[in-house]
């Protein structure tokens, strides 16, 4: 084990203070590089518009696309946002399609109009967006026509959905 740890301390991934027992820490360029790698994970070059209408003229772009700042600051911090795959169709005209994953921050309250991540009274759980009636009950109310709202006088607000990912 001796022998393992100098081992590291010459590569530069441990440092010791000298005169110090259990003085073992890990080096501060390899948190930077780990921490970096993490950040990058949440970016993209952004590399210019494309029309989904009239065609426009072609120009590019040096921007990056960064997943942090799109869908908040707690989106990279495990335990504060979580996924979920949707399924079923009571969320499509809010963009929100079967086989969707929706990022929801963690939190136990909404205001009227999030959409949210509810635990029902029977232990269910629903995406849907939320409403607060003045006669105290709650609104949960689905995106499409042919599903009907869920009244409930209570439920459990798990998170909010912060942004809807599709892979093709």
């Amino acid at each position: 084990v001796f022998e393992r740890i100098e081992a590291l301390i010459r590569k530069g991934a441990l440092t010791r203070e000298p005169n110090r027992a259990r003085s073992l820490s890990i080096a501060k360029s390899i948190t930077e590089r780990y921490e970096q790698k993490e950040n990058a994970a949440m970016r993209f070059p952004l590399v210019g518009r494309i029309a989904a209408g009239m065609p426009i003229e072609r120009c590019e772009d040096s921007e990056t696309l960064d997943l942090t700042n799109m869908f908040g600051p707690k989106v990279g911090q495990r335990g504060d946002t979580f996924a979920l795959r949707v399924e079923g169709e009571s969320m499509r005209d809010e963009g929100i399609l079967d086989g969707d994953f929706v990022l929801v921050q963690k939190q136990s309250t909404a205001m009227n109009g999030d959409r949210v991540v509810a635990l029902l009274p029977d232990g269910e759980t629903t995406l849907k967006t939320f409403y607060k009636e003045n006669n105290g009950t709650i609104r949960l109310q689905p995106a499409n026509s042919e599903f009907e709202p869920i009244i409930v006088k209570h439920c459990v607000v798990q998170g909010i959905v912060t942004g809807v990912l599709r892979s093709y």
